[in-house]
């Protein structure tokens, strides 16, 4: 698997690269790396999962390997990774494992691990634990035994804890909307439709009938062609789309238009702005977000501040910072008074509750944001640095830039898992777009060739 944790924990093919053998391996690491922290007291771990048939199996192997290192193990089931992130946080654990591969199809899975506080794992310590996982249990080390041995229990009412905090999130009723959610078949189809009901909602739930194998399956936040036809049948003021965790949100207004996490971002920051709660009058987003919401909020007099690609960077900047908001254009929507990780279905209340205090539709509180025309195009290189990195493709872009004088913006970078060079160009309209990035994609193949 190359260096076993990605941006989002660790991820492959259930059963092929992520072996329960694997899994064992790196809960027994964890749970070792947390006792050689703090051995004032034995570790509390929870785990949970989303709704793929492989989670079953490597449950068993993670509580089996916290367990048998002398981590203490409370099960909750099938629940969004957030309401996990929560639940670490509201039970004082030590450690979080959810078991989900996101977005991905069902073949695949994955684990995430959350410190205390459901906060993302320092680099630092997954670092530790991949050594430790590499290098095997250490000379000296014994697995404990007796009383030692880890205890395993179950919470029963773990998504009735995580529906109140949610609902209390919640700055007025949402009665008068009606809603369609699309579930993903995923860990959403229990939590998502009650908690948009106790809201005040009227809620239609689709994809609600996970059966191990369907999770993501042309459904949920990266198919939205089921809800956008689902909203307008039902007569809805809005869809709502969420992955197979739930840690994303994408939307769909009444005529059935897709709205995505830049002008979501857009509503919640004008919502906050609002409200007094939009610490610094800032927005944080990665780079990847369209060049539109930037210049949105500058009109609205926001600041809007950029990272990498990546939630875990958004989640740095607005920790460091002491900021509210931030997210990405795919739907990860972070908002730290109520949540430490990306929250779909808090996203998905927020957004419905400025639409009920304002009593706008959704395509005007989205309107807000003018999207520029977007053209990716992922050109296979020879080599990554070469390719972006390169005079010609560096001059070509100045060149752009200089040509777009403000009206676009183009982004060059590489692939962090294949010989891709990802260039993006922004402009007036999509043909101009179009062009240019055709343009500098001609000079990234020529300064490094795929294969070469």
């Amino acid at each position: 698997m190359g260096r076993l944790f990605g941006t989002d924990g660790v991820r492959g093919r259930a059963n092929a690269d992520l072996t329960p053998e694997l899994a064992l391996a790196v809960a027994v690491a964890a749970a070792r790396t947390l006792a050689e922290s703090d051995r004032s007291h034995q570790p509390l771990a929870v785990v949970g999962r989303d709704t793929r048939a492989s989670g079953e199996m490597l449950e068993a192997a993670v509580v089996a390997g916290l367990a048998s290192a002398g981590a203490n193990v409370v099960r909750v089931g099938v629940l969004p990774t957030p309401a996990v992130a929560h639940l670490v946080s509201e039970t004082k654990a030590d450690l979080g494992v959810m078991l989900s591969a996101s977005h991905n199809p069902m073949p695949d899975n994955g684990i995430k691990l959350f410190a205390a506080g459901g906060q993302k794992l320092p680099d630092e310590v997954e670092l530790r634990i991949e050594a430790a996982v590499e290098a095997g249990e250490p000379a000296g080390w014994h697995r404990p035994t007796g009383a030692g041995v880890g205890r395993v229990h179950d919470l029963l009412d773990g998504a009735d804890h995580y529906v109140k905090h949610l609902v209390g999130t919640v700055p007025n009723r949402l009665d008068g909307l009606k809603v369609v959610v699309d579930c993903a078949h995923g860990a959403a189809a229990e939590v998502a439709p009650v908690a948009y009901q106790e809201a005040g909602a009227e809620v239609i739930a689709i994809h609600a009938e996970p059966d191990g194998l369907n999770i993501n399956e042309d459904c949920g936040s990266q198919h939205l062609d089921a809800l956008r036809a689902a909203v307008v049948e039902h007569g809805a003021h809005l869809g709502i789309a969420h992955d197979g965790d739930a840690d994303r949100c994408l939307a769909v207004t009444a005529d059935g238009e897709p709205i995505d996490g830049d002008q979501i971002m857009a509503i919640l920051a004008l919502a906050m702005r609002d409200a007094g709660t939009l610490t610094g009058n800032t927005l944080v987003a990665t780079v990847m977000s369209n060049l539109g919401l930037r210049l949105a909020m500058s009109r609205e007099g926001i600041r809007l501040i950029e990272t990498k690609v990546g939630d875990r960077y958004v989640l740095a900047e607005l920790r460091a910072a002491g900021l509210a908001l931030g997210g990405e254009q795919s739907g990860h929507i972070v908002l730290p008074a109520y949540a430490t990780t990306g929250d779909g279905i808090l996203t998905g209340l927020q957004l419905m509750s400025r639409m009920a205090a304002t009593g706008h539709a959704l395509a005007d509180l989205a309107s807000v944001v003018t999207k520029l025309p977007q053209v990716l195009i992922n050109v296979p290189v020879g080599d990554r640095t070469v390719g972006a990195g390169a005079p010609a493709v560096l001059a070509a872009a100045e060149r752009a830039e200089a040509e777009l004088a403000g009206t676009g913006r183009v982004l060059l970078r590489p692939s962090g898992t294949e010989p891709l060079v990802r260039v993006m160009v922004e402009a007036a309209t999509l043909e101009m777009a179009q062009t240019i990035a055709e343009r500098i994609a001609a000079e990234v193949r020529a300064a490094s060739p795929a294969g070469g």
